[in-house]
């Protein structure tokens, strides 16, 4: 059964939300301050954190920057509809994803869904049994490697590699990465990329695509991939340039 945290200081949300998730087949746990959530996490294995920005005692930013130091669970932020800078900023310290509030339940629902058939959590609503995952492959023994010049890629373990270092990167980053290795030459457009990579529309001024774009060149770079890597083609969308990784090998 999925685990899920539900943090925010509103009680009365948190019993409507919780209530919903449950009867969807979500097991949930609550939490109304920053501080009982990384009590919690610390303690307790959860698939995904639902995480308010404005609470007392410790925000949601701060939450969310102290649970990335040692977890790299799914986190999903809920924003006022005004605060477009705090979703970035939530994004940009690797929140996978954003709900204004208030929110419909069965957005956030769908929403819970789309991050963890990315990162492929054990179940969507409570059932074990992996041949209904929907991220799980027809044939066991189908290719779970993505492999160009050094950079590697796991599907099945959510493992990145290059030159044998592990590049650590949210569900989102690393979906982003393998639809670009697995496009190579072509122009993916935000649209696109936000269907492939977050499991819908692209929303107007929505940026989420452009930030973990931003957080993925930043995490390459850290293992001395150039950020020309990733190219904004003006208008079009963004081009990985696999070449860049196939020409270290012949020098």
């Amino acid at each position: 059964m999925t685990q899920v945290l539900l943090v925010d200081d509103d009680q009365s949300l948190n019993e409507l939300l919780s209530t919903y998730l449950s009867n969807e087949g979500f097991s949930v746990e609550q939490a109304f301050d920053g501080e009982q959530a990384l009590k919690k996490i610390n303690t307790s294995p959860f698939d995904i954190v639902i995480l308010d920005i404005m609470m007392p005692v410790k925000n949601g930013i701060d939450t969310l920057r102290d649970l990335r130091r040692d977890h790299q669970t799914p986190v999903i932020m809920l924003t006022a509809k005004s605060e477009d800078i705090d979703r970035i900023i939530g994004l940009e310290m690797g929140a996978d994803d954003y709900l204004p509030k208030p929110c419909n339940p069965r957005e956030l629902i769908a929403r819970i869904r789309a991050i963890l058939r990315r990162t492929s959590a054990p179940s969507l609503s409570g059932d074990s049994d992996e041949s209904n995952r929907p991220d799980q492959p027809s044939h066991k023994k189908a290719a779970t490697q993505i492999r160009v010049g050094k950079l590697t890629l796991n599907t099945a373990r959510f493992e990145a590699h290059y030159d044998q270092q592990p590049i650590t990167l949210t569900g989102a980053e690393f979906k982003l990465l393998q639809v670009m290795l697995s496009h190579p030459g072509a122009i993916l457009s935000k649209a696109q990329l936000s269907l492939d990579v977050l499991n819908r529309p692209l929303e107007a001024y929505d940026r989420s695509i452009d930030v973990h774009v931003s957080n993925l060149r930043k995490k390459l770079a850290g293992v001395e991939i150039t950020t020309d890597i990733i190219s904004n083609i003006r208008g079009q969308g963004y081009l990985f340039k696999h070449e860049l990784l196939t020409d270290e090998l012949s020098e």
